[in-house]
């Protein structure tokens, strides 16, 4: 029976027994499948086969090569150089030229603090996402056929993340938000604020969810008059629009009628909030794909859900929504980004590593690299996450920026169930819960001071309120 595989941050343990990778009887050994087990469990096996896919092992696991990448980051002797067998001495350069590749990059995800082989990478110059696909590059075995083809993918990958983190470092977090709500009006729909919207769509389905067909005005005055007591705001336009936003998502099945309305059904698989939820969520995430703007998970859970608590949720959608075109078009608009601020980093130089990347065929099913070709990929993706690092690092206003504690009443006034559980929080000083007794104490200290402040300063406008109004009076009596 398959083994579950372990979370992607509890990289730097063996996912059978649990012990941290070392360089003598736990050592990393990562398989055609891109799964990673010590050596002495793969020595364990009862058939030769990944426990946790069944992916049959070809080759004899004493000649697989150890993970070194992973090794490093474990604070291991690495040698500096381990015999590998390979067909002729063409190949072994150009292997040795990409697992060194992999080997620097790997550098990116070593933790600043943890345990029991958690890593905590909260100080990391690259964004969740890129740790993440690294750690997948990472866990890739060059030397067997399956995990070249494995290997180039994720460069592929980690490439077209890079351009979209690129263009999100030059873009204003708040014209950005402008445009984007522009766009959607521009289509004729509307999105009305994160309670107002969540509210709105409850009663579309409260409506529709057994299947009832009604025309558009009847669907449109039922949520308005239910919205209204909460939101006096709500209008039968801004309600219209929010449908039509549905109406492009094609979660409607309509029915024409001769002379009469159409009457429009939820279609069977969007009759639960989640489902329409994340069909309505899409669609908004189209239409900025359409309109030529990057978003990141981050800004999209804070814009739609006003928390950020659905980065993970938003992922989901925009990797969804990809397509293979998706990354050439990106460096075109990077290019023209870096035209209009006149490129001080001098980042166009990556644009041929980039082109380099998105012209790697992403189908799982596409014909074997030749090492040649991934070599010239490793040192691609190299070029280009180094570029994506300096230009945080030297060039960034938002890479320098630290972060505040946020104005939230919840912030850290509850224990850490990673930490507990674990023994680490991938999050680190990122993570909204706390990390020991004295910061639960602190925090929730402070947050009563902020709540009575806030409180205090909410006395004082009355206060100045009734104090004009005192003088009013007294300069002009009635």
């Amino acid at each position: 029976m398959p083994v579950q595989a372990a979370q992607w941050t509890e990289f730097l343990s063996c996912p059978i027994c649990y012990n941290e990778f070392d360089e003598n009887v736990h050592k990393p050994i990562s398989l055609g499948c891109s799964h990673t087990v010590c050596k002495t469990c793969l020595n364990k096996l009862h058939r030769k086969a990944c426990p946790f896919d069944q992916t049959a092992i070809n080759t004899d696991i004493d000649v697989l090569p150890v993970n070194f990448a992973l090794l490093q980051l474990v604070g291991a002797q690495v040698p500096d150089h381990q015999s590998v067998k390979l067909s002729n001495l063409g190949e072994n350069k150009h292997y040795e030229v990409a697992k060194k590749c992999v080997e620097d990059l790997a550098l990116y995800l070593k933790p600043l603090s943890g345990g029991k082989g958690v890593a905590s990478l909260n100080q990391s110059a690259l964004s969740r996402p890129m740790q993440r696909k690294l750690v997948t590059l990472v866990n890739c075995q060059l030397v067997e056929e399956e995990g070249r083809v494995r290997a180039i993918r994720a460069a592929r990958s980690l490439g077209e993340r890079t351009v979209t983190e690129l263009i999100l470092q030059h873009q204003n977090p708040q014209q950005l938000s402008a445009n984007l709500w522009a766009a959607v009006r521009a289509r004729g729909c509307q999105f009305l604020g994160p309670a107002m919207q969540e509210e709105a769509l409850k009663l579309v389905l409260l409506a529709l969810e057994d299947g009832s067909a009604l025309s558009r005005k009847v669907l449109v005055l039922f949520v308005v008059q239910r919205l209204e007591p909460r939101f006096p705001q709500a209008s039968k336009t801004s309600i219209g629009h929010v449908v039509q936003l549905l109406y492009r998502a094609s979660c409607f099945k309509v029915t024409k009628r001769d002379e009469d309305s159409s009457l429009m059904q939820l279609k069977e698989e969007f009759r639960s909030y989640e489902a329409l939820r994340r069909e309505h969520d899409a669609q908004i995430v189209h239409i900025a794909m359409e309109a030529g703007l990057r978003i990141s998970p981050e800004q999209w859970s804070s814009l739609l859900y006003g928390d950020l608590a659905h980065k993970s949720h938003m992922q989901s959608i925009i990797d969804k929504l990809q397509s293979p075109e998706s990354f050439a078009k990106s460096v075109q608009e990077l290019t023209i980004v870096l035209q209009r601020t006149g490129d001080p980093a001098n980042l166009n130089r990556l644009r041929p590593h980039l082109e380099l990347l998105a012209n790697i065929d992403p189908n799982p099913d596409a014909v074997s690299p030749t090492w040649e070709q991934l070599e010239n990929a490793m040192v691609a993706v190299k070029t280009v996450v180094h570029g994506l690092v300096d230009f945080i690092q030297n060039y960034s206003r938002k890479g320098h920026e630290t972060p505040q504690p946020q104005p939230n009443s919840k912030y850290k006034t509850s224990m850490c169930r990673d930490l507990r559980q674990q023994g680490g929080c991938p999050r680190g000083t990122n993570c909204t819960f706390a990390h020991s007794q004295e910061e639960l104490e602190k925090y929730r200290l402070r947050n009563k001071k902020i709540n009575a402040t806030e409180v205090l300063k909410q006395r004082g406008k009355l206060f100045q309120v009734q104090m004009e109004f005192q003088m009013q009076k007294t300069v002009f009596p009635s």
